[in-house]
């Protein structure tokens, strides 16, 4: 059951008010460098007696555990976790380790085992590999395979762009698809575009700016402007799906909490066969004129339950930005939970 050998050295039957406890020592592989599990000055073990309630300590290569059996077993496996992550010979960080933790608190009902999916890799490029980092960033990156639609609706920093994106460019190496088209709404298009310097697609790139990051990050940058030229990769604004059957594409759309009714049903109906689409938006994040229904907003009720159409949902416990850019969201809901209702209808 677990990645390493394990023994109660001692049963305890001391009583800490009602919850028995015991201690239970877990022999560490030889095969394993203890400072690659602890940590560096032991960063890793203070974060396991930070945010585990039993107690730990090492002795050699052996981690002493003691307190309830509950407690125990979460330690034991939130250890086994880690020597699973590290048998695959990539390397625990703090960040790493504290998300591992969390996971395996929350993963009573879940199929999915954390050593899983730190390691699940959908790119590697210039030595740097991109996976999910969050049970529910796994689950979106599945239900991309397994569906032809998917929607992930979640705040910002959350991956939802990032993953997709990853998922779309490793679909075109393996050759599923045969191109890339991905698609934002420039909502401040409309008169303000006049204003602007330069060209149409000059007035235009500001947009799309983030969707070429993402790439640079995923593409090698000198091959990018080749694979757009010959129209294996379109980064465009949504307008220009306008008339189109979008065939052995996989096709991307952000900020989709920004488009209209009308938009998002004109960009869905664009599917073309061999082709999978997937819609993120944040829908906290609204900057349609006041009154103006969003597309996002409205497709639960929409395409709920509407065969081979997943819905993702990701929160800010899945934020995999600075530390700070959770705390702030978390602090951003806190707040919108205290105000009034709004009107029904409003955005």
């Amino acid at each position: 059951m677990t990645e390493v050998d394990e023994y109660h050295r001692e049963a305890i039957s001391t009583r800490k008010g009602l919850v028995s406890t015991t201690q239970h020592v877990i022999a560490i592989p030889a095969s394993l460098d203890m400072v690659s599990l602890v940590g560096v000055n032991d960063e890793f073990l203070k974060i396991l007696e930070r945010d585990l309630t039993a107690e730990l300590w090492v002795r050699g290569n052996e981690v002493h555990l003691q307190g309830s059996p509950a407690e125990i077993e979460l330690a034991t496996t939130v250890l086994s976790e880690m020597i699973a992550v590290l048998r695959t010979g990539q390397g625990m960080s703090v960040d790493a380790v504290e998300r591992l933790v969390s996971m395996t608190q929350q993963a009573d009902d879940s199929d999915q085992r954390p050593a899983e999916v730190l390691t699940a890799d959908i790119l590697s490029n210039r030595g740097k590999k991109i996976r999910p980092k969050t049970l529910n960033q796994k689950y979106y990156v599945d239900a991309i395979d397994s569906h032809t639609i998917v929607l992930s609706i979640g705040p910002a920093g959350t991956g939802k762009t990032y993953l997709a994106m990853a998922k779309a460019v490793q679909a075109l190496q393996t050759k599923q698809v045969n191109r890339i088209i991905l698609t934002r709404p420039a909502i401040e298009a409309g008169e303000k575009l006049g204003f602007l310097p330069g060209t149409l697609s000059d007035k235009i790139d500001p947009y799309l700016r983030p969707l070429y990051d993402a790439l640079h990050d995923m593409i090698d940058p000198d091959s990018i402007p080749k694979l757009m030229t010959n129209g294996v990769i379109e980064v465009a604004p949504l307008a220009y799906m306008r008339g189109r059957t979008l065939n052995d594409a996989f096709i991307v759309l952000d900020e989709a909490q920004n488009t209209s009714m009308e938009q998002m049903k004109m960009f869905l109906t664009r599917l073309g066969f061999g082709s999978k689409m997937v819609v993120t938006g944040d829908i906290t994040q609204i900057d349609l004129p006041t009154g103006q229904r969003s597309g996002l907003k409205e497709l639960a009720e929409i395409l709920e339950g509407v065969e081979d159409i997943a819905f993702c949902r990701l929160s800010n416990s899945d934020v995999v930005r600075h530390k700070l850019v959770g705390r702030i969201v978390a602090a951003y809901d806190v707040y919108e939970a205290k105000k009034t209702p709004k009107t029904p209808g409003r955005f």
